[in-house]
């Protein structure tokens, strides 16, 4: 029996991204036992996926982890994170190992000086690269993401105005700089003119609120149809999961609700501020329209995001121009 290890510590959308990997793993391996090492934070991503074997959680002591991993006496590590604990995770471990290509220098040259050097290859394609050398290939199925049954929303719990078709918009982002202005959202918000549900986490409440509270106020007519159901704060991410999974169609910043839902397969209305899709993460396998403000001479700032925009105008959000064709 090979046992296999697979890491990625964080975050979101990178843990759903590595699944085409695990189910490859197990799924062109027979008799594989594959283990995934995760923070303890995201076990909710990996615990009910059936391709994995056995979950490890990185609390707050790396030395503990490396331990329990140690126990194991695995034969190969696939590093799908690559970074300085999952390199001395690997040298205490002393098995064959590989990681994926970050291509830093890559991406540090398309933020630094505009030049776009990267491969026209989606992310999962570079994490299954890292795989390869096991014999795996892309079987073509994209992403997976399993719900408990203790965790699937029913319909006919939401407000009467959702019942029968609802969208899902995923408002938040890790950082302000891959986040639409609230002002924007509630523009956007208007021209769905359907019923919306609006996902996100705690932090992500008070421009939730302000948002439900604009179309509270207004009164809805024929033509003016947006009614707005505040769902952040008050559904895990399974249950935030469930919803996106039953809307008519998701509309996401470059967040990890956007890979949950490419996961389900539904069409998504992919909203990119100071990131850009070059990087790789698109929505995978799935029916996606990528919503950004194009040739910006500041864009992309960063591969990541900021507290604020650089150069104070961020006219990467606000200058997008929202072509929305919901049919």
């Amino acid at each position: 029996m090979t046992k296999i290890l697979v890491l990625r510590f964080s975050s979101i959308g990178d843990i759903v991204l590595t699944t085409p990997v695990v189910r490859a793993l197990k799924q062109q391996l027979p008799g594989a036992q594959i283990h995934y090492a995760t923070k303890y934070n995201f076990r909710s991503l990996v615990e009910s996926n059936p391709y994995i074997d056995q979950a490890h959680y990185l609390r707050n002591n790396l030395g503990e982890l490396i331990k329990e991993l140690q126990a194991e006496k695995f034969d190969y590590v696939v590093d799908l994170h690559r970074n300085l604990r999952t390199s001395l995770l690997k040298f205490k471990l002393g098995v064959p190992a590989k990681s994926f290509d970050k291509l830093n220098f890559k991406k540090w040259l398309l933020v630094r000086f505009k030049i776009n050097k990267l491969p026209n290859i989606h992310i999962v394609e570079r994490y299954l690269a890292a795989a390869t050398h096991l014999g795996v290939t892309n079987d073509g199925q994209g992403l997976d993401y399993f719900i408990p049954a203790a965790d699937e929303v029913a319909l006919t719990s939401l407000p009467v105005t959702h019942q029968n078709g609802y969208y899902a918009f995923a408002i938040g982002a890790q950082h302000y700089t891959k986040r639409l202005p609230t002002e924007r959202i509630i523009e956007l918000c208007a021209q769905i003119n359907a019923p919306v549900i609006l996902l996100g986490g705690k932090e992500d409440q008070a421009a939730a609120a302000e948002i439900t509270n604009y179309f509270k106020n207004r009164s809805t007519t024929n033509e003016q149809r947006t009614t707005i159901y505040n769902a952040c704060g008050q559904y895990n991410l399974n249950q935030s999961a469930s919803l996106v999974k039953q809307a008519q169609a998701v509309f996401s910043h470059d967040t990890g609700l956007m890979h949950i839902a490419a996961a389900f397969q539904k069409k998504i209305f992919s909203i990119w501020g100071n990131t850009v899709p070059e990087f790789g993460m698109y929505p995978y396998k799935t029916e996606f329209k990528v919503w950004e403000r194009p040739n910006l001479y500041c864009r992309p700032c960063s591969k990541i995001g900021y507290s604020k925009c650089p150069q104070g105008h961020f006219k990467c959000m606000r200058e997008i121009n929202f072509d929305i064709t919901l049919t």
